[in-house]
């Protein structure tokens, strides 16, 4: 569980390494009145001038003042350059994780030199005043990212001990490597809820975070019956090596007791706590970044705008589709920023643009799914300018209305993705860019095609112009918890990043696109390396998909 990020440096050629950080904390401040702090790290980096750039978020943690988290930060290091971090620790209480509504535990800034060349760096957390975060401290550990190898598990278990007195254990692992030091948390498995024989969801664990590269060198998992109140019950342990897991695991399965030393002491005749079971575990070659873009595969741009009427009579200044005597609104501001970087991932450079939530001619009636230039079987503009001048063009002639249905654009975009699921390569991956003003209408169904869309080679951008509560977007972006939809059926992966706008009125447009693209790398390599999609190996250019998929129903 890595949340990769590439700093806003001179180039791939000049980076000198990747950097691994893992990031633990002691003696938070608890900030919740019946219960512990429930801690989330947000991670900030600064590479020139003021402005901070948000590049990644750990898990949250329940009822925990010293947490330990499992999601680490793999960041590009440059040997010439001053790479300021900041980390943030947040205690969030709300279900869509968002720091609006957190408590803030503390932080501390330094930079990646420091970090590199400690290896190992416990600081004292302060506050925003520069005051003593309590007895809080937080320890960063680095490594460097040489192995590009990684492990991937199917775990279950058999009679796990029953630690819940009113129903079964719920039991999850944790996966320690040996260090100098001691042993280093390198993953922690979902929980399963009321059930001694559970079964996880397959993960990947990178060689170098398991063993350091080492398949002799001792792995320890633990396993715990999870408690709301962040003590969690243990339940057994058993250690063995990524040698001995391999080979016992290619004749069937491998299997190990789960021992309670402590319960062993006290209990004659004791067996065990039960067994784990690892079904599956194959060390695999995982392709970065820029082994698929290098190796042909395409990043297909599509924009979404948000029509609705709630943005304001475009004729008038108060509207955020007006534009200005300079030739600047948010949304041009956004579509600017972010189509720069990402239209260099392109060949063509032929963006389908598309709008919704507006009464469209001839008939004025209301459209969620409408191409921008009005050409339903060719959508496509010729580069960001296109887009702009289209848009441009665009809002004199449509009626802005409602309501704000996302869904509609988000399955258009899914049926390229969905074409793309016959191709035998990583040759294509879709970027969905939504523009919007406000809450979403159709929430619902939105859920459902994020969640149906997290299963194919996608990921959604929105970005939040104005001045609208924004918490119903950070529900979606998923960096706390996993979505689902109404029915309940989970995403496979996070697709979704948003990032509002007016946090970046006063930065540089880099910094507006870096915060908004900084997840996508990490997307496309999760998703090509999940499905087992090698990169095409650069036999050119492959054919657009969507110049070919269904048009939009212009009503």
């Amino acid at each position: 569980m890595m949340a990769a990020v590439g700093a806003a440096g001179p180039g791939p050629t000049d980076c000198v390494t990747k950097v691994a950080i893992s990031v633990s904390c002691e003696n938070l401040l608890d900030k919740d009145t019946f219960s512990k702090s429930d801690p989330l790290c947000v991670l900030y980096m600064n590479s020139s001038g003021p402005h901070w750039c948000e590049i990644g978020r750990t898990e949250k943690i329940e009822n925990c003042l010293n947490p330990q988290f499992s999601k680490t930060f793999v960041i590009d290091y440059y040997f010439e350059m001053v790479q300021k971090l900041r980390f943030e620790l947040h205690d969030i209480d709300s279900d869509i994780g968002s720091l609006q509504d957190a408590d803030f535990l503390g932080e501390l800034e330094c930079t990646l030199g420091q970090i590199v060349s400690s290896r190992k760096l416990k600081k004292p957390l302060v506050m925003k005043d520069r005051r003593p975060a309590g007895k809080g401290t937080i320890t960063i550990s680095a490594e460097e990212r040489t192995d590009n190898r990684v492990v991937q598990f199917e775990a279950a278990a058999r009679k796990l001990d029953k630690k819940d007195f009113f129903g079964k254990s719920d039991p999850f692992l944790e996966f320690y490597k040996q260090t100098e030091t001691g042993w280093q948390l390198a993953h922690r498995t979902e929980v399963v809820k009321n059930n001694l024989n559970p079964i996880w969801r397959p993960f990947r664990i990178p060689v170098q975070a398991l063993c350091g590269g080492d398949v002799e060198k001792s792995i320890k998992v633990d396993c715990y019956d999870y408690n709301n109140s962040g003590s969690h019950d243990f339940i057994g342990s058993f250690q063995t090596t990524l040698s001995q897991v391999q080979q016992a695991s290619q004749s069937y399965a491998a299997e190990f007791e789960c021992i309670n030393s402590k319960k062993k002491q006290k209990k004659k005749g004791y067996k065990n706590s039960g067994v784990i079971i690892i079904k599956k575990c194959t060390v695999v070659k995982e392709y970065t970044f820029l082994d698929y873009i290098m190796g042909g595969c395409q990043i297909n741009f599509t924009i979404a705008i948000d029509f609705t009427g709630s943005n304001g009579d475009p004729r008038y200044p108060q509207s955020l589709h007006y534009i200005n005597p300079n030739g600047y609104n948010e949304y041009l501001a956004a579509i600017w920023a972010v189509g720069n970087v990402i239209q260099d991932y392109d060949s063509d450079k032929m963006f389908p643009a598309f709008g919704f939530g507006a009464q469209i001619p001839p008939t004025m009636q209301v459209c969620h799914e409408f191409p921008i230039n009005f050409h339903p079987s060719n959508p496509f503009c010729a580069g960001i300018e296109g887009v702009v001048q289209a848009y441009q063009q665009c809002l004199p002639q449509v009626k802005l209305y409602g309501p704000t249905n996302f869904s509609p654009i988000i399955n258009h975009v899914a049926q390229f993705g969905r074409q793309a699921m016959q191709q035998q390569t990583a040759s294509q991956y879709f970027v969905l860019l939504i523009i919007t003003d406000g809450v979403i209408t159709d929430m619902d169904e939105t859920r459902s095609a994020i969640v149906h869309a997290s299963r194919l080679p996608m990921s959604i951008i929105i970005v939040g112009v104005g001045g609208a509560d924004f918490s119903a977007m950070e529900f979606l972006d998923g960096d706390d918890g996993i979505l689902r939809s109404a029915t309940g059926e989970a995403a496979m992966r996070d697709i979704v990043q948003f990032v509002p706008f007016r946090q970046f009125q006063n930065c540089p447009q880099e910094m507006l696109a870096q915060s908004v693209l900084a997840e996508v790398p990490g997307q496309v390599t999760d998703f090509f390396n999940t499905m087992k999609l090698k990169p095409p190996q650069g036999d050119g250019p492959v054919t657009d998909l969507s110049a070919s998929a269904p048009t939009s129903d212009v009503s």
